[in-house]
């Protein structure tokens, strides 16, 4: 599960990005999860434990085992996670590849991934080794970018060339940003049933102005995040780098600006 694929780094700022991102997109990654009544969760690529909080609040019965390789990720999910009342004695962190996973067949009931396999070179592989440690019937639930869906506008062509350079730097180190709409096929693939495919999409115009406005803010972090990697890498100038911050902060304050994105979240069953 090397993280080979991740533009965004590992310091304090990006920690704090994946709080808020997990925070702002809740509502959609979150709803109606099917994990009622169960009680071990294997949540794989867990980082900083912003998902796993999310869950469980949502699931007071469920304990989640959280496997990550980033040592830097999980101390600081061990400490987040301490910080949280109701996570108190019900996760447990563990350092590992998840194409090799330290657990026996049939140990969980239920599976989560959030934004993991768009990092990793070999998702089959992962995915194979979660449905092995899921009991049967168990409950899996995906969820993944589709970089191909982002708009915005006023028209921002820096921004764009930027995206293009970020989806083109995944690639390069073995991600793949487009493996939302693959997952239908991964899951199939290795042996997982009953699979669904939901797309969920921002649509945000005036109709929603100050949701747009949060999640602009949202997206303009998500991007620069990834901007050290891509200036070293010389996938992009700093002039792009700096047009693209004009940009966004031209369509923030735009009246009539459109944000539209969309991500594909999966379920299937072991």
């Amino acid at each position: 599960m090397a993280k080979r694929g991740y533009l965004h780094g590992f310091g304090a700022r990006e920690r704090d990005r994946l709080r808020r991102q997990a925070r702002v997109l809740e509502p959609m990654v979150h709803d109606h999860l099917p994990f009622h009544r169960r009680r071990s969760c294997l949540e794989v690529g867990s980082g900083v434990g912003a998902q796993t909080e999310i869950l469980l609040r949502h699931f007071p019965d469920l304990h989640v085992t959280c496997v990550e390789r980033s040592a830097t990720q999980i101390a600081e999910a061990k400490r987040f996670l301490r910080t949280v009342p109701w996570a108190r004695g019900r996760f447990t962190l563990v350092e590992e590849d998840a194409t090799r996973l330290p657990f026996d067949r049939e140990e969980f009931d239920c599976g989560f991934l959030c934004w993991i396999l768009e990092h990793v070179g070999d998702p089959a592989r992962v995915l194979s080794e979660l449905r092995r440690v899921l009991l049967s019937g168990a409950p899996i639930v995906a969820n993944e970018v589709l970089n191909a869906t982002f708009f915005i506008d006023p028209y921002s062509p820096n921004t764009l060339q930027y995206w293009m350079a970020f989806n083109d730097r995944q690639l390069e180190l073995d991600g793949d940003p487009f493996v939302g709409a693959k997952l239908g096929n991964l899951l199939q693939q290795v042996g997982f049933h009953d699979v669904q495919t939901l797309v969920k999409t921002f649509h945000l115009d005036n109709r929603a102005p100050g949701e747009r406005a949060e999640f602009l803010r949202y997206w303009t972090d998500l991007l620069l995040s990834g901007a050290p990697q891509l200036l070293a890498a010389k996938k992009v100038r700093q002039a792009v780098v700096d047009g693209m911050k004009q940009e966004l902060d031209r369509v923030a304050r735009d009246p009539n600006s459109v944000f539209f994105y969309s991500f594909i979240q999966a379920r299937a069953r072991a």
